[in-house]
């Protein structure tokens, strides 16, 4: 990285997993700051924002191509936040967020996959998935919810489904939010301490950070089985928030100008027009 004026050029490709490659979770930094301070990037950040605002426009009024953006993290991970910051100020009528939380009954009496497929997005939309159902392959196997034998076939569904998604105009954005057991410490130590943080604190927390090392395990298999070329996973350095905000702003910014959109033609005879 490195700055040209107020223009920084970031080469994403360092934190996308290669397909069928060995993901070694320990070899990917949570702490990375890119040799900046928070202060160098608040211009960047700002410009990004405004181009991701006028590039979603154009996606939405296109309205041709469909993004997916994939959030997935550990307990306090920052998906909200990344959510929060990098899409301020986008138009909430083409950016939808689905959050998937503890299955209903009704859900759990169907596939896993039921419940994901009907939130996919629509063509000019942007779907911001946090949580997904890579829960599926997470805490499901975490905690021995349904047996090995067919979580482990889950890998190749969910392959399968994204590409299916790919191959009907569907641009997938998988973002794993990597952060140090120490940070989580700090995070939820933060939300005891803080009044105003209380509400997001829950003693299921600690019980989950128990079983840190079963996550980790799940999560490296996540990344090795299911990023391929046309559902790329990036592993994001979150420990810092605003590294995290600068590199995902980046990553989706960047894979949306890729897209090749235009501006859809205006009625004939509309230049000149004068508006009484």
């Amino acid at each position: 990285m490195h700055f040209a004026g107020h223009t920084l050029v970031m080469d994403i490709a360092r934190y996308r997993v290669r397909p069928n490659t060995d993901v070694d979770l320990g070899a990917w930094p949570t702490a990375d700051d890119g040799d900046l301070d928070k202060d160098d990037i608040e211009d960047r950040l700002d410009d990004l924002n405004d181009e991701l605002e006028e590039l979603q426009e154009l996606l939405f009024a296109e309205g041709k191509q469909k993004v997916l953006i994939v959030i997935q993290a550990t307990d306090t991970g920052g998906k909200d936040g990344t959510i929060r910051h990098v899409f301020d100020g986008v138009n909430p009528s083409g950016v939808k967020v689905a959050a998937f939380k503890r299955p209903t009954e009704k859900e759990l009496a169907h596939d896993y996959l039921w419940r994901v497929h009907a939130h996919t997005p629509g063509s000019g939309e942007i779907t911001i998935f946090n949580r997904s159902h890579y829960e599926d392959v997470l805490v499901v196997r975490v905690h021995d919810l349904v047996p090995e034998k067919r979580w482990s076939k889950r890998y190749r569904h969910i392959r399968e489904f994204e590409q299916m998604l790919v191959d009907e105009g569907t641009t997938i954005i998988k973002l794993f939010l990597h952060i140090s057991k120490d940070e989580q410490r700090e995070r939820l130590q933060d939300r005891v301490d803080q009044p105003h943080k209380n509400w997001k604190f829950s003693f299921g927390d600690l019980t989950e950070r128990e079983h840190w090392d079963d996550y980790q395990e799940a999560f490296r298999m996540m990344l090795e089985e299911t990023a391929t070329d046309d559902a790329p996973w990036y592993v994001i350095p979150s420990d810092r928030k605003w590294f995290r905000n600068l590199v995902i702003s980046e990553i989706v910014v960047q894979t949306l100008r890729q897209l090749d959109m235009a501006w859809p033609a205006a009625e004939e005879g509309v230049s000149g027009t004068v508006v009484p």
